[in-house]
């Protein structure tokens, strides 16, 4: 791990230094007593047997009864509190990836699927936990065991330990070799998983308009093109896997093959004697077994140092940041100004160039025209979601990057054609407006909002849950709740992004009644497709291909014969046939 990576990785140790250290001294204490069974082995191998003295056999017996004892509430100590500190730092992690991601702007989650976040959040901080948790404790038992049963081996027989780690490079060679081919493959898996993460995600949320159209068979074809991709992945990552663990059992059943022939040809050779050899070979695995546990290491580093460098990569994400000298806007009036604005999502293509039109305090603007000609990034330009690529925004004068993101949003309510509402309580939902109100500020915006009736209707009131997305009521219902939401907040200044666009007439009728109510005394900008409901705005703007074509009322527009005359006409043809 990089030493900026390390420093940071240790970080998260801090708040557990007591149960870390305490973790890894009882780490340290099995490694210790790992070696009492061969000693006491060798000794009544050498001494109490061939002498006959049965006491000493019986109470060494009672002492390694003693030590596996002992071991026991060790090892237990390890794996539960171990577990526990590494599930501590998972969910602090979690915790601050989760904090970043609300600071993050709105590119960040244009890049980047929700699935694949959540595959970060979840599979690659469970890594970090496996790491943080079993790293340092088996780099300290198996280094501190393969240290202990060299010398210990050394003791019994100097050149049958030498033999013994002359073999040690190739096992390490050969298991390093496979590994790599094993880490290879479970990193091309876990990158599918993502992917699958990812697309499930996007299937579940889309579910019903896959059933409006009929599509289920189109989302399970796309669905298992994925899942297949998954299976050949996990395929070859359990072939690498066998490969692995195979080619290991081969090597160290070599490695005992080797110490079990030249320790013969030594006790041939009266090199060393027949308790000595049985000590020995009883022994060997007490030297392999730690061997082979650092190289699983390596396995379970790698893991971990990616799934951290993920991690990291979210943790250092440019975060949205105020302006070193930006002031709290406190309450603004509402008037807006956009000064020769440009702007490009992937900083190359423009989507707005060139942009000018001023909104007074108190009046409705409307901007219309065809899709994809700009007007939504216009309404996301106001709140600062993204920083413009040339020009200014001004807001009573004030330029926005001079203001608070934070105060600035707080003055403009949005209301869009996507509403999402939280699987929460209908009270919980329009709360969402201003955490603070009152029950009788909330009752006071569902009213003027046209929707107290329906909410007392349901079976809880106002404490009825609504399901994901909002799952259990209409779009109208939907629309009218966020509606109640921004009424709470009660803003100076209102964004209506296509706010009706996706309802039926009738409901777009009771729903405009209720904006209309919204937009009295504030700064209202609206964008609409149907301009029967932007006629009455005191000034309107038609954007086509990120320029202002056209700009003033309808009356004046219509008088004009341009692109707002023939749309209007195109409109008023098709609604009247």
């Amino acid at each position: 791990m990089k030493k900026h990576l390390l420093k940071r990785f240790l970080y998260y140790y801090r708040p557990h230094r007591k149960i870390f250290y305490a973790d890894m001294a009882s780490s340290m204490l099995l490694s210790l007593i790992g070696i009492v069974y061969p000693i006491m082995t060798r000794k009544m191998l050498n001494d109490f047997i061939p002498n006959k003295n049965y006491r000493l056999v019986v109470l060494f017996g009672i002492m390694l009864l003693g030590a596996y004892f002992i071991k026991m509430l060790l090892n237990y100590f390890v794996q539960y509190y171990g577990h526990v500190m590494g599930v501590r730092m998972q969910a602090q992690m979690r915790s601050d990836m989760f904090n970043k991601l609300e600071t993050l702007p709105f590119g960040f989650f244009d890049n980047n699927e929700t699935g694949k976040i959540m595959s970060r959040m979840t599979n690659d901080l469970m890594d970090i936990s496996e790491l943080a948790h079993h790293g340092p404790e088996n780099l300290i038992i198996s280094t501190a065991s393969v240290i202990i049963a060299f010398i210990y081996l050394s003791t019994v027989n100097i050149y049958l330990a030498l033999v013994s780690f002359i073999c040690v490079p190739f096992l390490i060679g050969i298991s390093a070799s496979l590994r790599k081919k094993m880490r290879n493959a479970f990193m091309d898996s876990r990158t599918s998983i993502a992917e699958i993460n990812a697309s499930l995600e996007s299937s579940i949320s889309g579910i019903r308009v896959t059933k409006s159209f009929n599509n289920s068979a189109e989302e399970r074809k796309k669905f298992e093109i994925g899942n297949k991709k998954f299976v050949a992945a996990r395929k070859d990552a359990y072939k690498a896997m066998g490969q692995f663990h195979s080619g290991n059992t081969f090597v160290t059943d070599i490695f005992n093959v080797v110490v079990l022939i030249v320790g013969g040809l030594f006790l041939y050779k009266d090199k060393i004697n027949l308790g000595d050899y049985s000590a020995f070979i009883i022994s060997i695995n007490m030297f392999v077994y730690p061997v082979l546990n650092l190289i699983g290491f390596m396995e379970q580093y790698q893991n971990g140092v990616t799934g951290f460098e993920r991690f990291i990569d979210i943790m250092d994400a440019e975060p949205e940041f105020d302006s070193e000298n930006a002031v709290d806007a406190g309450v603004l009036s509402g008037q807006i100004e956009f000064k020769n604005v440009s702007y490009a999502y992937d900083g190359e293509n423009d989507v707005l160039e060139n942009v000018s039109f001023v909104i007074e305090k108190g009046e409705k603007f409307a901007l219309v025209g065809p899709s994809g000609g700009g007007k939504t990034t216009i309404c996301h330009l106001i709140p600062h979601f993204y920083n413009v690529t040339d020009g200014e925004i001004f807001i009573d004068g004030k330029e926005i990057h001079t203001l608070t993101m934070e105060s600035l949003r707080r003055n403009i309510g949005i209301v869009q054609q996507d509403v999402y509402l939280f699987n929460a309580s209908v009270k919980d939902n329009i709360l969402y407006g201003r955490l603070d109100a009152t029950d009788e500020e909330v009752i006071e915006a569902a009213k003027k909002a046209s929707i107290h009736d329906y909410i007392m209707s349901l079976p809880n009131g106002y404490n009825t849950q609504i399901g994901e997305r909002g799952v259990r009521l209409s779009g109208g219902q939907k629309q009218r709740l966020s509606i109640a939401r921004v009424f709470l907040k009660n803003p100076p200044i209102l964004i209506l992004d296509e706010a009706t666009s996706a309802l039926d007439n009738a409901t777009e009728i009771l729903i405009q009644k209720a904006l209309d109510s919204l937009c009295h005394g504030r700064t209202t900008l609206i964008v609409a497709h149907r301009l029967s409901t932007v006629k009455n705005a005191d000034k309107i703007a038609v954007v086509v291909d990120g320029k202002i074509k056209e700009y003033g009322t309808h009356e004046q527009l219509i008088s004009e014969n341009g692109i707002y005359s023939e749309l209007y006409k195109l409109q008023f043809r098709v609604e009247n046939a």
